[in-house]
């Protein structure tokens, strides 16, 4: 076990020991001077022109115009964005004045003179216009909108939409230098990922231990998670709690209906694990648009207000964050209780073990079954609530961005064990956010694979997985 131990350890600093130094980075960045001061009840929106070398334009007339008839008119100034309080959260669209603009620098032709921002209480939504000569060009948007916690620091402030599922969470260090420091806060930020994801692998790994069932549409249950928990919370209003028990019940409830509907008249027909793997597919296909039809095409957040940081230990990450954290360290040592303390739980490593020796010795294999599917729908759902929360935002796509590494954490900790997938998702966790010190963000996830790849060259059945017998 020390052993295992340690290679684990090694293939998560893999990716930091086996880089170069990283190039000195300028530190460029610096805070958004506004003159609106976002706090618990204010909301501010950010305007600037920019021109094709990021330098700002002044004395141009913009207006923001929005919820309750509000409307403002600013004032474009050389050193700092302007920024304004706004009545309420909401959408708000900032107006720009083409005859403002100095002749030298004109909105480009077929430009938007007009670009829509979403104001959050704590937060500055920030609106830029581009324009002069070089502007139009494919690469460089004309007008963009972003969003930043009030207190935070901002980069270019042009820069698209930086939240989402695709993008690098706190701590992103792939453009700095490397200190001791960003791999602490790195390894944080990996220790977040691999807890969450580990809520979610291991009801895939109970899954096929129980069944042998892959199932491909595990990543829509975790996005219905926070595609609920945005109907319900931000929709709806509900409190947090109260839509978290709301979005984990119903989710359970889906997976009562799979397991009575569709898997369990297919076992009884005695169907091949490969054809009940196509049908996963065709279900992970179905849930991926009913959740698109449910909130849209583009990212949602389920909090309105932005995430407050929390340092601890070094580490700076939201105060939702940490909170996740907990929640999901309490989940996961509340399954392995169940597991090997509760009669249900024996009942369902003995189906996992040997589900026909399990039925002789009056274990009802169906009944563990469903359990194993009401509970690995209900973690999964759990797991993308807190996700969509700690990350900001999520889109309808988040099931199946995140699917392979569900499988690869639970291969590479062991198929059909539920220890397996947490070991296998927190290595996969600190992977993912090690590597983004040494490559582009937009590759951490590829990182992942690979490892995966390289472990499974020498250790086929995972890390605490048995070799199968032969004969």
């Amino acid at each position: 076990m020390a052993r295992r131990i340690l290679a684990a350890l090694a293939i998560a600093a893999a990716p930091v020991l086996l880089s170069a130094p990283a190039a000195t980075a300028s530190a460029d960045a610096q805070s958004v001077a506004t003159d609106c001061q976002p706090d618990d009840t204010t909301a501010c929106v950010a305007v600037m022109v920019l021109d094709a070398e990021n330098e700002r334009i002044p004395d141009v007339d913009l207006t923001v115009a929005g919820a309750g008839g509000f409307s403002e008119t600013v004032t474009t100034t050389a050193d700092a964005p302007v920024s304004i309080a706004v009545p309420e959260v909401g959408r708000y669209t900032v107006t720009i004045d083409p005859a403002t603009l100095p002749a030298d620098t004109p909105l480009p032709e077929g430009a938007p003179t007009e670009v829509e921002v979403t104001a959050q209480t704590g937060g500055t939504a920030r609106a830029a216009f581009r324009v002069g000569a070089g502007a139009a060009a494919p690469s460089t948007p004309t007008a963009t909108a972003t969003q930043d916690a009030g207190g935070g620091t901002a980069g270019d402030p042009a820069a698209p939409d930086a939240e989402g599922v695709g993008a690098a969470p706190e701590g992103d260090a792939s453009k700095r230098a490397l200190t001791w420091g960003q791999v602490w806060q790195q390894f944080g930020s990996g220790i977040r990922f691999g807890l969450l994801l580990a809520l979610a692998s291991i009801g895939l790994n109970l899954i096929f231990g129980t069944t042998g069932l892959s199932n491909f549409a595990h990543g829509e249950q975790f996005a219905l998670g926070a595609a609920l928990g945005f109907i319900f919370i931000n929709q709806m209003g509900m409190p947090i709690v109260a839509g978290a028990l709301v979005t984990i019940a119903l989710c359970a409830l889906t997976g009562l209906a799979q397991d009575a509907g569709i898997w369990r008249p297919l076992r009884r027909r005695g169907t091949p694990i490969m054809q009940l793997m196509i049908v996963t597919i065709g279900l992970s296909i179905a849930l991926q648009y009913l959740i698109q039809l449910l909130i849209g095409g583009g990212s949602e957040r389920i909090l309105q207000t932005n995430p407050r940081p929390l340092t601890l230990l070094g580490v700076t990450l939201s105060t939702a964050s940490w909170l996740s954290m907990v929640v999901a360290l309490v989940c996961i040592i509340g399954i392995a209780w169940f597991l090997t303390r509760t009669r249900i739980g024996q009942a369902t490593r003995a189906v996992s073990d040997n589900p026909a020796l399990a039925a002789a010795t009056g274990i009802d294999p169906d009944k563990i079954v469903r359990i194993v599917w009401i509970m690995a729908t209900s973690f999964a759902a759990l797991a993308g609530l807190m996700w969509g929360i700690s990350y900001g935002a999520f889109n309808w796509q988040l099931g199946v961005q995140l699917l392979l590494l569900m499988f690869a954490a639970v291969t590479l900790g062991g198929l059909g064990t539920a220890f397996g997938a947490l070991v296998g998702s927190i290595l996969i966790g600190l992977v993912v956010e090690l590597s983004n010190l040494v490559i582009q963000s937009d590759l951490r996830y590829a990182s992942a694979l690979v490892i995966l790849i390289l472990v499974l060259l020498f250790r086929p059945q995972g890390i605490l997985g048995r070799r199968e017998r032969i004969g």
